[in-house]
């Protein structure tokens, strides 16, 4: 509306008044942009009041949440494809900062457009610079989360995995005397909306968070972002840390790496997708008489939430679980979100073929939990790392600022002043062998390990004990 054009929003946090305002406003064509969400386009009448004018153009932001393959799948992105053909098929901007080549493919099959062009401006943003602090015990690690906070000047983002954790890191932030806001699920829809515009304001100065804060949010100067738990994967992690520096100057990404925190999120991977017993309990649910209607207790009929009410298993499992039952018309949905059982049987095979699709993505989400370990783990440069993931790291080798990056600088520092008792200059400057992985080496003051990684600058080496460490290739030698 500042710029001259009318555009309303529809969303769960807009007041009824003013949903039935821009509502009306749509039916009457006095609107040019309309902002919803994708819950709402899974609404059949929603849907129809807009499709009463022609729509030009559908905008999906966050577009990785359509692909099954992407970090922050959610159910109601899978509605967009059917509002696409009930809008009459709009020219499609699909917009994503952390897509890889995997999760693009799948978005344009989501979306029923073979013929996307791709546009990608690139990912590697120099004023990011990611570190990864080892912590061995929880106390440690709050500990030294006060302390970054502290040390670090600006606005900042922290970022949790849990609810629980979101309210302890608050509670510590602010017995430390920060300035801090918090936001998650649990928060009452106004508070969560009222921390969120304090933010945006520099009313606070530090926001801690699950993910539900984040999507849309772009606010320029946030100087660090530090994650207290880590993400599922390196595409949440990009999106997330990148929402530091967005104004091009210095901004730090620091993840407090506890081993054990990767059981919270294999906790989450297995109450993401439907299995075969989900499929099965939804549709003999479905099968029987809903609950009555309140307490005069006229029929009911099965919808999300009933089966919500009854089913000892998450929403998002049953969305899912029913948007497969639906696309092999076994169960029928109505505008008023009625489901109604098509099919009264289904045998094993049946139901085994629905649930194929998303073993597959337990598996590919697991592999990416796998990635995330290693980034935390690793010695190489960490957007080598990070590049590598989204197929962008071709003819790319150091950052320069990275906290491996930095460690093996000073290396080369230590490398310059080393005496016979280590290794020679001459040796130092002698070309690197690149040993590859698994191969038995030996390096001076460690003792013998396993190479993990290498190139012609660095090797890690695993060691008996199970540590990791990172070395200049010079220093380390081949096993006797």
């Amino acid at each position: 509306m500042t710029l001259g054009i009318a555009a309303v929003q529809i969303n769960s946090a807009v007041p009824a008044d003013e949903v039935e305002a821009a509502l009306a406003a749509i039916a009457a064509a006095e609107v040019r942009i309309v902002f919803t969400t994708p819950e709402r386009l899974a609404d059949p009448d929603f849907v129809a009041k807009v499709a009463t004018h022609p729509v030009s153009l559908l905008v999906v932001d966050e577009a990785h949440c359509i692909s099954r393959w992407g970090h922050d799948f959610r159910p109601a992105f899978l509605e967009i494809g059917a509002a696409i053909e009930a809008l009459g098929r709009p020219t499609i901007l699909a917009l994503t900062a952390t897509a890889s080549p995997e999760v693009v493919e799948d978005i344009a099959r989501q979306l029923g457009g073979a013929r996307f062009r791709i546009v990608n401006t690139g990912m590697y943003r120099p004023n990011l610079h990611y570190c990864v602090e080892q912590v061995t015990r929880e106390g440690d690690k709050l500990a030294r989360l006060v302390e970054h906070v502290r040390d670090t000047a600006g606005s900042g983002l922290v970022y949790v995995a849990t609810v629980k954790a979101a309210d302890l890191v608050h509670a510590a932030l602010a017995a430390a005397g920060e300035s801090v806001a918090r936001y998650h699920g649990r928060l009452g829809a106004a508070e969560r909306r009222e921390n969120q515009e304090a933010f945006m304001r520099d009313e606070v100065r530090v926001m801690v968070a699950t993910n539900a804060f984040g999507l849309g949010i772009d606010k320029p100067d946030i100087r660090f972002v530090l994650h207290y738990q880590m993400p599922a994967g390196l595409d949440a992690y990009y999106q997330e840390s990148g929402r530091a520096g967005r104004d091009g100057a210095p901004a730090l990404c620091t993840l407090l790496y506890l081993h054990s925190d990767k059981a919270v999120q294999q906790l989450f991977l297995a109450r993401r997708y439907p299995a075969l017993e989900d499929l099965a309990a939804v549709h003999a649910a479905l099968g029987q008489s809903p609950p009555a209607n309140g307490e005069n207790g006229t029929p009911s009929h099965w919808t999300l939430e009933r089966l919500h009410a009854v089913l000892d298993r998450p929403e998002s499992k049953i969305q899912v679980a029913l948007r497969l039952l639906r696309h092999q018309r076994v169960v029928a949905q109505d505008r008023a979100g009625r489901l109604t059982l098509q099919r009264s049987s289904l045998d094993t095979a049946t139901l085994e073929s629905l649930a194929t699709a998303y073993r597959d993505k337990r598996e590919a989400d697991r592999a990416m939990l796998e990635q995330m370990v290693s980034y935390g783990q690793t010695g190489y440069c960490r957007w080598k790392v990070l590049l590598g993931h989204f197929h962008e790291d071709h003819g790319f080798e150091r950052c320069g600022t990275c906290d491996n990056c930095l460690r093996l600088a000073a290396l080369s520092l230590e490398a310059s002043a080393t005496t016979a008792d280590d290794v020679t200059l001459a040796e130092a400057a002698a070309p690197a062998i690149v040993y590859p992985a698994g191969v038995q080496v030996r390096v001076p003051r460690y003792g013998s390990g396993v190479v993990e990684q290498a190139d012609s600058q660095s090797v890690t080496v695993g060691f008996p004990n199970g540590s990791s460490r990172c070395f200049l290739a010079a220093y380390v030698q081949p096993a006797a």
